[in-house]
């Protein structure tokens, strides 16, 4: 086949010599449509050096000096950096490179080098236009194979540079022919099972491998020439292998990626990005000049490989950014103090339940009632005979707008403390006082003789209610027990509504998981938020909520270091996009078997302390209905006027004052009643760990 007849879709210099391919070049010349550049100077167009280098895509021949001389020349100010002797000896190397967005960005570092002496370049995906942020090609190359238009760039910078294609990707049956005859491999795949893959490959072969992940400028190195029992990613996947990994699900593999990534330590910007594929992104966001930074540190790595220079297996962090961040000015340069990373977390001490006489029986019951974040905002002082629970108002947060959410937890406590008071013999009165001077709203129980039957068979139940956070299965809740709740909402003075129907619960759902994004997105209640997560080993374990407690997949969990950052957070709101933020919610409330709100009529603190009372009961109920249950808070519950919540969020108050209307509607409450929680019921095992609680003075700590 003569020149002439190559088809466009090589990648491939054709090189043709003046004197023996005259006939070609002639042939070449008689087509209109190829164009013949000679711009050698006088001194360079030596028969006997320069060549003719046709490029039938461009249908252009460019005249070009021979392969010695043109090496020589084009790499003259690599000088000293890179000796002549050194350039030989790297001209020796074969380099394969697998994935050709960031790998195209690195093969062309290496070939502008002259830091191997082939190349091979395995993609299977053919060019979009939303690759060009970051991919040096151009609109010329769209819908022409990665790997063929990164073949044609470095064929355009050197024609001598043998270069060979796979385009149909690394698959099982091509990943020997790629890899056999390597001495260095680069990978910079999407696939986390092919990356595997390769990995296996390498190691079987005792080749190095490299790669770039451009966000944050993390290069890993992996020596499996000098270690080939050395684990793939550094250990950092287990034992998984790579045909475990291609049967996972895309959810499935997250945790996998994030570890590999590092994803942790990702700038904020990045991490928020990672919320959002799926949703408002296609895939994983990447910029052409981190690209090129990566592309920078794996061709330096791959000169000291190929020169036998030091370069240990491991990782290592080139962040541009955080680098610019640390800027020193010489005059007034400083030495950053240095810091320590503390050792790992310790075990949750074990739990242990209540002991000692009735009125401290009775002051533990009421310890064990729910609060929002499980912070417990009460004080609990033990009398003669009487136990009164007063909101503390160091123990507020934004959301308990007006100390009504504590009013909620103290309304609960009360109701714990009667049925504890009934299981000891004795009837408990409660009593609300508003407005004393070191607390919004106090509960005196005071107990007398003959204890009430009915609330005193509920102890045992009372003593197993939990906040159950698992996504569970939807079940039908039997008329009966609909019945029965209802009731025993109102023989404490409140409403119960609940929502059964599907395309119901799903308008819950819409409301609950907005509001759960507008939460992440506020700085002061995401902080907040934050501060009520409990991982083991925390300082702080008798309040808040164990992290294990919220029954994540490990792919979600995995997120949690994400989703903790203030920064991310500012970086989501300022692009208006967030929707993630709420799927938890909005995947628990899918499940449900209904979402049931718990109202009451009036509007002071003493109502909402009734509706506490009401919530409690309605909960234990609940559970002895074999129904789990968890309570829902959106930001809004318990704002009452709009100045309340332009306070709350001022970014959103109108969006929360939307909410709030359209939940109002969906359960149909009425303007004098005040809604005091949201339950989510269905059926699930029971929580991977209880709720902790603070030590009472003087007394031991009851779970």
């Amino acid at each position: 086949m003569t020149a002439a007849d190559v088809h466009e879709s090589t990648h491939g210099a054709v090189l043709l010599d003046a004197a023996a391919d005259a006939h070609e070049i002639a042939r070449l010349r008689a087509d209109g449509r190829i164009e013949f550049i000679d711009r050698l100077p006088e001194d360079g167009r030596d028969a006997l050096t320069a060549l003719w280098a046709y490029y039938p895509w461009r249908r252009a021949a460019v005249r070009v000096l021979g392969p010695d001389l043109f090496q020589r020349t084009r790499l003259d100010r690599n000088r000293y950096l890179i000796t002549a002797d050194e350039l030989s000896r790297l001209a020796t190397l074969r380099v394969g490179v697998v994935g050709l967005s960031v790998g195209h960005a690195v093969a062309h570092a290496l070939a502008a080098e002259g830091l191997c002496g082939e190349l091979r370049l395995a993609d299977f995906d053919d060019l979009e236009l939303t690759n060009l942020n970051r991919v040096p090609a151009s609109v010329f190359d769209l819908g022409v194979n990665k790997a063929v238009a990164c073949a044609r760039r470095i064929a355009e910078l050197n024609p001598y540079l043998p270069v060979q294609v796979l385009s149909s990707g690394i698959t099982a049956e091509s990943i020997d022919g790629f890899l056999d005859g390597l001495d260095i491999v680069i990978e910079e795949c999407d696939s986390l099972d092919v990356k595997v893959q390769i990995r296996e490959g390498a190691r079987a072969r005792r080749l190095p491998v490299l790669m770039a992940t451009s966000s944050g400028g993390l290069l890993d190195v992996e020596r499996y020439d000098e270690d080939p029992q050395r684990p793939i990613f550094h250990g950092l996947l287990g034992d998984v292998n790579a045909d475990q990994l291609a049967s996972l699900s895309s959810k499935d593999k997250v945790p996998h990626v994030l570890r590999v990534i590092d994803a942790a330590v990702l700038r904020p910007r990045m991490q928020a990005s990672l919320l959002e594929v799926g949703k408002t992104l296609s895939t994983w966001p990447q910029l052409s000049s981190e690209v090129a930074i990566g592309a920078a540190t794996v061709a330096e790595a791959v000169r000291r490989l190929g020169l036998g220079e030091t370069l240990p297996s491991g990782r290592v962090k080139v962040d541009v950014p955080a680098i610019l961040d640390e800027i020193k000015d010489p005059m007034h340069e400083q030495v950053a103090p240095g810091g320590q990373t503390a050792g790992p977390p310790d075990a949750l001490p074990p739990e242990t339940g209540p002991t000692g006489d009735a009125i401290t029986a009775i002051a533990a019951a009421a310890a064990r009632a729910p609060s929002g974040g499980n912070t417990q905002p009460w004080t609990l002082d033990v009398g003669d005979g009487t136990l009164t629970i007063r909101i503390d108002p160091d123990l507020t947060s934004a959301m308990d707008i007006g100390f009504r959410g504590s009013a909620v937890a103290v309304g609960a406590a009360a109701f714990n403390a009667r049925v504890a008071a009934a299981a000891h013999g004795l009837t408990a009165d409660v009593e609300y006082r508003e407005g004393h001077s070191s607390s919004p709203l106090s509960a005196v129980v005071r107990t007398r003789p003959d204890g009430h039957s009915e609330l005193a068979n509920q102890f045992d139940a009372m003593l197993r209610r939990e906040t159950n956070r698992h996504r569970g299965v939807r079940v039908d809740i039997a008329p009966e027990a609909v019945a029965s709740l209802t009731h025993i909402a109102e023989t404490e003075g409140a409403r119960l509504q609940l929502i059964t129907a599907a395309a119901d619960i799903d308008g819950v759902a819409s409301v609950l998981a907005e509001a759960d994004r507008i939460r992440y997105l506020t700085p002061l209640l995401h902080t907040q938020m934050i501060s009520e997560l409990r991982w083991p080993g925390d300082p702080s374990p008798d309040t808040g909520i164990d992290i294990r407690s919220l029954e994540l997949a490990e792919a979600d969990l995995a997120f949690l270091d994400i989703l903790r950052s203030g920064a991310v957070m500012r970086h989501l709101a300022d692009w208006k996009a967030g929707s993630a933020l709420g799927e938890a919610t909005r995947s628990a409330l899918s499940n449900a078997a209904g979402v049931a709100l718990v109202s009451v009529r009036g509007t002071t603190l003493a109502d909402y302390a009734r509706g506490g009372s009401a919530l409690e009961a309605v909960w234990i109920a609940a559970q002895e209905e074999n129904l789990a249950v968890q309570p829902i808070s959106p930001a809004f519950l318990y704002a009452r006027e709009p100045r309340e919540l332009d306070a709350l969020s001022p970014a959103y108050s109108r969006q929360l004052a939307d909410l709030q209307y359209s939940l109002e509607t969906l359960f149909d409450i009425e303007s004098d009643e005040s809604p005091i929680l949201i339950l989510r019921l269905c059926r699930a095992p029971h929580p991977s760990v209880p709720s902790r609680r603070r030590q009472l003075p003087g007394r031991s700590t009851p779970t």
